[in-house]
């Protein structure tokens, strides 16, 4: 029987270990690469007020979704002023992302976490539209399979500030004959429902209730919203990898019909 010299076996040692240490940075790179279908565009949320009053925003994420605290500074996205002034853009997290998004109105009070503040008990935080129905809700997705977007504007839960979602930063066109990706239209609606709101649906602190009448009364004004569990809009939606979703309170009718949000 051969035996091996010390000097063969620490050659072959050797060359062992490095091909255990090839295969470990070749798998490493292979888990940082996208999964196949993956977007790796990296999408921002923005939120502008139009409205003549101030709204306060909140972004909340579905259940198992990381969640948006701040804007792109670092601050919490809070008040937003009106009449144009109120601007805020949030970047979504990597990956796929679904979420909500309110703009409560009349809102009074500490927006602390905490009990005390440096004077004193803080004053509890309170809104008097959009913490519970009710209230107008943009519905946003994205992230998805193939960078697949969806949103939408949900008057399920009633009505309390105009709103329309639109995406921007699209990537160029694709190919000749394929469609996949640029039907990315404005949805929502700019009109104030709570004019149009039938005296025994106003809320106390503004809006409209969303009962079945309402529910029928909203989707004739704005068709291109949701007002029940299987609603869709009338016009089809099939977007992908969008640089930006926009989110605009009391949008400028004229501005909604020619998609410039």
């Amino acid at each position: 029987m051969a035996i091996m010299s010390s000097s063969s076996s620490s050659k072959t040692l050797r060359a062992l270990t490095m091909t255990l240490a090839l295969a470990t940075v070749a798998a490493a790179a292979a888990s940082r690469q996208p999964s196949p279908g993956a977007s790796t565009t990296t999408t921002n949320l923005t939120l502008h007020n139009l409205c003549p009053y101030p709204v306060w925003p909140l972004v909340t994420a579905n259940s198992g979704v990381p969640s948006i605290p701040t804007d792109a500074d670092g601050e919490p996205a809070g008040r937003l002023d009106g009449n144009g002034d109120g601007l805020a853009t949030l970047a979504f997290p990597p990956g796929a992302w679904s979420g909500r998004v309110v703009a409560r109105t009349g809102c009074t009070g500490d927006d602390e976490e905490d009990a005390y503040g440096d004077d004193g008990p803080l004053v509890p935080f309170r809104c008097a539209t959009g913490d519970a129905p009710p209230v107008t809700v943009a519905q946003v997705s994205v992230g998805g399979p193939g960078g697949a977007a969806e949103y939408s504007v949900s008057l399920v839960d009633g009505f309390n500030v105009a709103v329309v979602v639109t995406p921007h930063g699209l990537p160029p066109p694709p190919p000749e004959g394929a469609r996949r990706g640029r039907r990315c239209p404005t949805l929502g609606c700019a009109v104030d429902l709570a004019a149009e709101c039938p005296p025994r649906a106003r809320a106390p602190g503004g809006g409209c209730g969303a009962g079945a009448s309402e529910a029928a009364l909203f989707k004739h004004l704005c068709p291109d919203t949701r007002t029940n569990a299987t609603d869709v809009e009338v016009s089809p939606q099939d977007c992908v990898d969008p640089g930006e979703i926009k989110v605009v309170f009391c949008p400028k009718p004229d501005s909604v019909v020619a998609g410039h949000l």
